[in-house]
């Protein structure tokens, strides 16, 4: 992790008070970053790297809510505290349910403002404003130094034509990964081709790969190129190429050392200029001491190897992962979800992940659907994770779980009568009103019209 300090931008017409506040905050060893309105803001979040915002709820030009709007359009996972010297409780709770990371009321007290800026910098380190300018990663969201010594190292490879196998754990990305070395290639604008080697039985695999001539089987009614042929100036990809199996590895070998391709039944052979790029997740060492996987085709494969990290290695990119599909989610839902509570989200950084990027995305898809409220409770991610193995709740997540399904079954067998679920639970009318505000719900929800 970089020592460089924190880069914080403080937004607020006020002047005295953006002097006030930068004094404060370049006391505690941030970097501070000012603007005077919310347009103003914009531009500073285009010209450098930001890790945290803070600004005030009314200004003149652009309030903290309409910057807070673009912010979360364009920079999803930047934290974002606001201050107001009108704050009120319907305010708070409305700013916190649009995913505002923080609601301050003026004057500011140092040490709450503090504590906000650390919790915000825990959960989204690293550099906030993504690195969108390159077209070619720009569907691979990442903050982490891991992953970027990997995009690195990518876009070198892809300057030249050298295979290269791609090492991951399923659903960290791998296919995602072999696009964007495609398309940062000289060959971007010829065709990317991927095909599951596990996916297809042996001879409906090698007539995909190589195609067939027709009657060169039952079912071969007319001919068929193939995909090395279909991607001739193009990019192959190749996933699981550890489960293809062994005697057709002969045969990509053969295509991979001549550059001709032979068709199913047929007898001419056909040149190709094909840039492959292998993935699995399988250790092909092992495999090849195990007799499982040739030793020539793994070292024509395996010019350079790139290993991509299981998502818990780069708990940075978490909370941007998780906004960006619960904005995938929700677009086209009405009353959507359009946030997840801090709590959710430290939750999600210290998940185990065991089947990484397509489990989170999982975890977000399931629990925007059962959401409430606009924004997704821990309890909501506590239950979606706990369903997954390698998880295991603390005591009092599990509890704050019972409680929530327990308040839903009593308000549901009552229709939302809070003193008949009161007296169904033998507890006080005010103390239950107590735990339902507690776990975000209302008495409205449960009654039927």
């Amino acid at each position: 992790m970089s020592n460089t300090p924190s880069r914080l931008l403080v937004v607020d017409d006020d002047p005295s008070l953006l002097r006030l506040l930068v004094l404060r905050l370049e006391a505690e060893h941030y970097q501070v970053v000012t603007a005077a309105n919310g347009q103003e803001a914009l531009h500073r979040l285009r010209a450098g790297e930001i890790d945290l915002v803070i600004s005030d709820l009314r200004m003149d030009t652009m309030g903290g809510m309409e910057l807070f709007e673009q912010v979360q359009h364009y920079y999803p996972g930047l934290p974002v505290i606001i201050l107001t010297a009108q704050g009120s409780i319907s305010e708070a709770v409305a700013a916190t349910q649009q995913g505002v990371f923080g609601f301050l009321t003026k004057p500011i007290d140092k040490v709450a403002l503090l504590s906000q800026i650390r919790k915000g910098l825990a959960l989204s380190r690293g550099n906030s404003v993504l690195v969108r300018g390159s077209q070619w990663r720009e569907h691979i969201l990442s903050r982490s130094e891991v992953m970027e010594r990997v995009l690195s190292k990518s876009l070198q490879l892809a300057g030249s034509d050298v295979s290269v196998l791609i090492s991951g754990s399923s659903g960290s990305g791998k296919e995602l990964l072999a696009q964007a070395i495609h398309k940062a290639s000289s060959r971007a604008d010829r065709p990317f081709i991927a095909i599951n080697c596990s996916a297809l039985p042996e001879p409906l695999l090698e007539s995909e790969l190589f195609g067939h001539v027709k009657g060169a089987f039952t079912g071969a009614v007319s001919e068929h190129q193939g995909l090395f042929r279909a991607s001739h100036q193009g990019t192959l990809f190749l996933d699981e190429i550890g489960d293809m199996p062994l005697s057709l590895q002969v045969k990509l070998l053969r295509v991979l050392q001549e550059r001709q391709v032979r068709p199913v039944g047929g007898t001419q052979s056909v040149g190709v200029d094909v840039r492959v790029i292998s993935a699995t997740h399988r250790n092909l060492d092992a495999d090849m001491a195990a007799g499982l996987f040739r030793q020539d085709l793994f070292y024509r494969l395996n010019v350079v190897n790139v290993q991509l990290p299981d998502l818990k290695e780069r708990a940075e990119d978490i909370p941007l992962l998780a906004n960006y599909f619960l904005q995938q989610t929700s677009k086209g839902r009405s009353g959507q979800v359009t946030a997840l509570s801090p709590d959710a989200i430290e939750l999600l950084v210290r998940a185990s992940w065991p089947g990484n990027v397509r489990q989170l995305e999982n975890v977000i898809e399931q629990t925007a659907a059962l959401s409430t409220t606009r924004m997704i409770p821990a309890a909501l991610v506590s239950q979606a994770l706990a369903q997954e193995s390698g998880f295991l709740p603390s005591f009092n997540e599990a509890r704050h779980q019972f409680e929530r399904d327990y308040l839903l079954k009593v308000m549901r067998l009552t229709q939302g009568n809070v003193s008949k679920a009161a007296e169904l639970a033998q507890r006080n009318r005010t103390d239950f009103y107590k735990l339902l505000q507690r776990h975000d719900l209302k008495a409205e929800q449960f009654k039927i019209s």
